[in-house]
């Protein structure tokens, strides 16, 4: 084994120690931002940590965190290991029947949220909840019984005098080996699942990655660095891990509709991302040059359309590289001024990210490098670095990580980052190994000759058409994705003897498109010719480009967007399949029935 297995605690307080003085994290909220020195978090983390325990919060317990992200939540996790208890995310958009179900599950004894407006899909619950011994809010609440997070911290300055030290010996006793964190999955298929997270699973993956990120040794240590993705999944969570393990200064955002904003004032050099934003800056860019005319659109189209045949592993070279320079003089540079202008890099997982897009940050250069990953497995199993960035592939294993492919395509992993199993599900928790220990990650993948990595789809997304043809639906809706007209797309057709497609246009497009043509559609604009008309020579566009079976040859549009708060996109904004179908299954229905 590469690396020495540590509690996750050691690697944040090595981390901690390495620290610039000054500001550790900062929270936007009501558009202001609110700066925690490192000092600060020490002494909140220590005080907090002492608080739970004095309350009767002890090693082996669970305690549930539901929150948006902000500094306290991080003080709350690190104060909660700490004192050798297990953390237990939940959502922000998890809806009351799940909030009920983890926190019994869990057996939390101890439920923090952020606020009362959170409080609010818990409280007709709680009372049912038996494990459930306090609650505790980081602001100020009208419900006299919960507990405020500055009184917890006084709590825990009372038992530092009580008891000097206990604080430091309560971080002695843990072991690489205890559990850290319940990540309850978010349930693409089903009740969430409990999974059972060691502080050696995480500390192993905050080590392996910190060394596949895109700067070197001390080069991130005093930077900033931007926080949108939700805490409460443990990419992002493992990320501030790794900030803290390079000194960077973490900002959380308030709202993902002013990040553009955000990123003019922050300037950041990094963050973590999911494929959905990054396709839409990519789509924002596209249209903006609608705005131009004459020889300046020409000039923008040109540069935007270089992009797509951009190899990072072989960048233009002789005269190549000098139109590359001159279309960065001209275009990309303007781009990169809306991340800042001090944007580095960015790393994106949760789903995968097209080709296309992945080329186009590239280009413009900003490095993306894109990761695969489960909660299963820590998450992290492959990312790309520098020097190795193949179109199309998750990259090479972390060290110490084994990946084979089983003879149906399924990803096997084995290695430190792997879970423990399921909590109170043994049979479940079986069921995702194999007899000689392999996890079985459900998602179907292939390895090249140099061990890198591609990700072709969920194994329970795959389906067969009724010719015998199997189709990958997200590689299709990926690829379709790449026009600027499609913001959402669910590609079907298991049975049937072609694919067809459910499809939420880019509406500010479409209009801003037909505007230019002089026509203003009418709502509703799933039922407007010219939208149709539109959208289906886009399809017919991106159909080309793929195989026969591929293509998808009948849609209907819907007028709304897909969302979290309608149950059709998880946490992490993957498509639930089974709710979608359930819930359109009539205009399913009618695109078969006309064949």
């Amino acid at each position: 084994m590469k690396y020495e297995q540590k509690t996750l605690i050691d690697i944040l307080d090595e981390g901690l120690a390495y620290y610039p003085k000054g500001t550790l994290v900062s929270t936007k909220r009501d558009g202001k931002w609110h700066e925690t020195s490192v000092d600060e978090f020490l002494d909140k983390v220590k005080f907090f940590g002492l608080g739970l325990y004095k309350l009767g919060v002890n090693r082996g317990d669970k305690v549930a965190l539901h929150s948006e992200n902000r500094t306290e939540w991080l003080i709350a996790d690190q104060a909660i290991l700490s004192i050798g208890a297990a953390s237990v995310p939940i959502y922000t958009t998890q809806p009351g029947d799940q909030i009920k179900y983890i926190l019994e599950n869990s057996e939390a004894k101890a439920h923090i949220i952020s606020n009362d407006e959170i409080f609010a899909d818990t409280k007709p619950i709680i009372k049912d909840v038996k494990s459930v011994e306090f609650i505790i809010s980081f602001e100020k609440s009208k419900h006299k019984k919960l507990k405020h997070f500055d009184e917890i911290i006084e709590l825990g300055k009372q038992m530092d005098e009580e008891i000097p030290g206990i604080f430091n010996q309560l971080k002695l006793e843990l072991e690489p080996d205890n559990l850290a964190t319940l990540m309850y999955t978010s349930g693409t298929t089903g009740t969430p699942k409990g999974v059972m997270l060691t502080h050696s699973n995480i500390s192993h993956n905050v080590r392996a990655s910190i060394e596949r990120m895109p700067f070197k040794e001390g080069e991130l240590k005093g930077q900033n660095v931007l926080s949108y993705l939700p805490l409460s999944h443990i990419f992002e969570r493992l990320m501030c891990y790794m900030y803290i393990g390079m000194g960077a200064k973490i900002y959380y955002i308030e709202e993902i509709e002013e990040i553009r904003d955000d990123f003019q004032t922050v300037k950041p050099w990094f963050m973590a991302t999911v494929p959905r934003l990054m396709e839409k800056i990519q789509t924002g860019v596209k249209v903006r040059g609608q705005e131009f005319s004459g020889i300046k659109k020409s000039i923008y189209y040109w540069a935007v359309h270089r992009t797509e045949k951009f190899d990072p592993d072989n960048p233009p070279r002789g005269i190549g590289a000098i139109t590359h320079k001159f279309a960065d003089k001209l275009v990309y540079s303007k781009i990169r001024e809306l991340f800042g202008g001090e944007f580095r890099a960015m790393v994106s997982g949760g789903a995968a990210l097209s080709p296309e897009v992945f080329c186009f940050i590239n280009a413009i250069g900003i490095f993306i490098g894109q990761g695969y990953g489960l909660s299963e497995t820590s998450p992290v199993v492959s990312v790309q670095e520098k020097g190795n960035m193949k179109i199309g592939s998750s990259g090479k294993p972390l060290p110490d990580v084994q990946v084979k492919i089983a003879d149906d395509g399924e990803i096997l992993v084995k290695g430190p980052n792997v879970m423990k199993g399921y909590y109170k599900l043994d049979v479940d928790s079986d069921k995702v190994f194999t007899d000689d220990g392999w996890f079985k990650t459900g998602d179907i993948g292939k390895m090249d000759e140099d061990g890198d990595l591609y990700i072709t789809d969920r194994k329970k997304s795959v389906f067969k058409l009724s010719t015998g043809k199997y189709v990958a639906p997200q590689n299709v809706e990926n690829h379709i994705l790449n026009s600027g007209f499609i913001d959402q797309i669910v590609v079907l057709g298991y049975q049937q003897k072609f694919c067809s497609a459910l499809i939420v246009p880019a509406f500010d497009n479409v209009k801003k498109r037909l505007k230019r043509d002089g026509y203003t559609p009418d709502e509703p604009f799933s039922e407007d010719d010219k939208v149709r008309s539109l959208i289906e020579k886009e399809v017919e566009k991106f159909n080309r480009q793929l195989s026969p079976w591929e293509k998808v040859k009948k849609f209907e549009l819907l007028d709304e967007p897909l969302s979290i708060e309608k149950n059709e996109l998880t946490p992490t904004m993957k498509v639930k399949r089974s709710v979608v179908k359930k819930k359109y299954s009539d205009l399913i229905e009618k695109m078969y029935q006309e064949e």
